[in-house]
């Protein structure tokens, strides 16, 4: 008797939790840029697991790297010397030119360690009541501290009282920075993403890091950049600040380091380096040498592919085609970001596109009720990326005409 074909899953499973809104299908294996559903539809891939599956699927020099670090050591506690950390720390190191690294599992992990190491430096400095500057529309994860400081009243709401010591600014405005810091001698550091991600693909200017970084060393704050989803050369560079020839004095790093296995990193240049000492910091599965493995294989992948130079190259040749063709629509506002973190921000919300591109064939993301977001894998070819085109173009058009 043949089994019963394999039926999509039209609503969360009873026995977890309600906490995502899903699209109602279940992916079962990817090769390339390409994944499928169990019942065997393929879908091009314009998302890569919100910028995290950075050399696609199944890749076939990464699998058999992780196969090989299966049957030796997959977790090993921090009580012990983890041989993967010292290498993956290396490489980050030459590739940022700052100076240790600190390992964890999640983007929010290490954005919670940025923010524990301010304070720690606000404390050292003896201010009592250290604060850090953040953005309006920022996200910087879920958990009390991050979501303090993510500007989004929205994901905020029911979970308060908030963290204090978080002073909010808008985007791209020294002055409204001076401003809200003027006279205050509690300020530690600065924090921001150089491309916000969920806040809807917003991209800090070349200019303004610049008089940031400047400002950061004329006061002795710190300067943090969360570069969880524009960072691992999603933009064209390592890290997307490096588009505006500025260093960090610390770094958080996550998603596309790991190529799908959960991985995070704080990354400290010399001025932040040394805060955390034995105690002060720690993590039960951040380091494992298989999050390690993965880590340094992706990055010796992307170097020898050559990965950055052609996200970048693809990057603007899908912005010249998403320019051309929807560039001058009444419906589109603007369509911004870099590399291969492209947002298409439309005039009206736009979250059913999701589930009509999936329909389609193809996987995206809407954020900011209003912005489509592309996050493709480093390794798309420019033919999948027109076919992607070739998806999502008439669906936008057919949105913006209905009423």
């Amino acid at each position: 008797m043949n089994a019963a074909a394999p039926q999509l899953i039209e609503a969360s499973s009873p026995h977890v939790m309600n906490t995502y809104g899903r699209v109602p299908i279940a992916l079962s294996h990817g090769q390339g840029c390409r994944v499928w559903d169990i019942n065997g539809k393929s879908y091009l891939d314009a998302l890569a697991g919100i910028a995290v599956n950075t050399l696609g699927h199944n890749h076939p020099r990464l699998v058999p790297a992780l196969q090989d670090q299966l049957t030796k050591i997959i977790h090993s506690c921090n009580y012990y010397h983890v041989p993967g950390q010292e290498q993956l720390a290396t490489k980050l190191v030459e590739l940022s030119g700052m100076s240790n690294v600190f390992f964890c599992s999640t983007g929010l992990e290490a954005n919670e360690a940025v923010l524990k190491l301010a304070r720690k430096f606000g404390h050292d400095k003896g201010i009592e009541n250290p604060q850090i500057v953040v953005y309006e529309r920022a996200f910087h994860g879920r958990s009390i501290a991050t979501l303090s400081a993510t500007g989004n009243e929205k994901l905020q709401k029911g979970f308060g009282p908030m963290v204090p010591g978080f002073i909010r600014v808008p985007l791209n405005d020294i002055e409204a920075l001076k401003k809200a810091t003027a006279g205050n001698p509690n300020v530690v550091a600065v924090f921001f993403e150089t491309i916000q991600g969920e806040g809807g693909i917003n991209p800090m200017r070349a200019e303004y890091l610049r008089a940031v970084r400047e400002l950061c060393t004329e006061r002795d704050w710190l300067l943090c950049i969360d570069e969880v989803q524009s960072g691992m050369g999603r933009t064209g560079k390592w890290f997307a600040h490096q588009w505006a020839g500025i260093k960090p004095d610390v770094m958080a790093l996550a998603k596309g380091l790991g190529s799908g296995v959960p991985i995070g990193a704080v990354v400290a240049g010399p001025k932040a380096a040394n805060i955390f000492q034995p105690g002060n910091h720690g993590t039960t599965f951040g380091g494992n040498p298989l999050a390690m493995r993965a880590g340094v294989e992706t990055l010796r992948i992307m170097e020898e592919d050559g990965l950055l130079d052609h996200a970048a190259k693809l990057g603007a040749h899908v912005r010249a085609v998403l320019d051309r063709e929807l560039g001058s629509h009444p419906g589109v506002k603007d369509i911004r970001g870099q590399g291969l973190m492209i947002g298409i921000e439309l005039s009206k919300p736009c979250g059913a596109l999701i589930n009509r591109a999936a329909e389609a064939g193809l996987l995206i993301s809407v954020t900011a009720d209003s912005v489509i977001r592309l996050l493709p894998p480093l390794i798309m070819t420019q033919a999948e990326a027109d076919e992607m085109l070739g998806l999502l173009l008439p669906l936008v058009r057919q949105f913006l005409a209905e009423a």
